[in-house]
């Protein structure tokens, strides 16, 4: 049985490119594994606070030694880590906002990096902790960035990619759906993400 948890990082609702694409995702991992079991957490629904002083003094106190405050501030790192730890593979909806993630997914990231809880620091540098994980992240933008002129100025695919290998998910595809600002390119930028999701092979064992 696979265990999957679903990263909805877009505000749109079902009219959201991103969450289509994580969907189709899901289906294709369904179809190798018929018994694969989903966890969604829509990150508009559950928004994890920027943080601030009471969230990183949490972080960083002995889990005996927190205040009453700090024990409530931590909660929902706590959550978010304890899904992913318990997750096979992670599929995260990415919409491009002004060249690179929203808000809302980076507070949600902010929130899983813990130091000696999903990676950690030695003599050798970082090591990340959330190991034998896979992870698939749909991409959206309103414009078209993979190209090489502008590829470049895509922050958002390449930030993604290196936070989930800080903190020790190494597999990471990536499915892009783009140019979703022109009405007239979206059937056909649609059709293009759920096709380059049919053709790929979805092995539910991390590499």
């Amino acid at each position: 049985m696979t265990k999957v948890l679903h990263i909805v990082a877009s505000p749109r609702g079902e009219h959201s490119f991103t969450r289509k694409l994580g969907n189709a995702i899901i289906d294709r991992i369904k179809i190798t594994d018929p018994d694969t079991v989903i966890k969604e957490r829509i990150l508009a629904d559950h928004p994890y606070p920027h943080l601030e002083e009471i969230q990183i003094a949490s972080f960083f106190t002995p889990e005996e030694d927190r205040t009453p405050q700090q024990a409530i501030a931590i909660e929902k790192s706590d959550e978010a880590i304890a899904e992913l730890q318990e997750a096979d593979i992670v599929v995260i909806g990415v919409p491009m906002y002004n060249f690179s993630i929203s808000s809302g997914l980076k507070a949600y990231f902010d929130h899983i990096a813990r130091a000696k809880v999903t990676f950690s620091y030695s003599q050798n540098g970082s090591e990340g902790l959330l190991k034998n994980k896979k992870a698939y992240i749909a991409v959206g933008s309103a414009g078209v960035f993979d190209t090489d002129s502008m590829r470049p100025l895509d922050f958002a695919t390449p930030y993604v990619r290196h936070f989930l290998a800080f903190i020790g998910i190494k597999d990471v595809t990536a499915f892009r759906i783009e140019g979703t600002a022109a009405p007239q390119m979206q059937e056909a930028a649609i059709n293009k993400a759920l096709n380059s999701i049919a053709v790929h092979n979805f092995d539910t064992i991390a590499s």
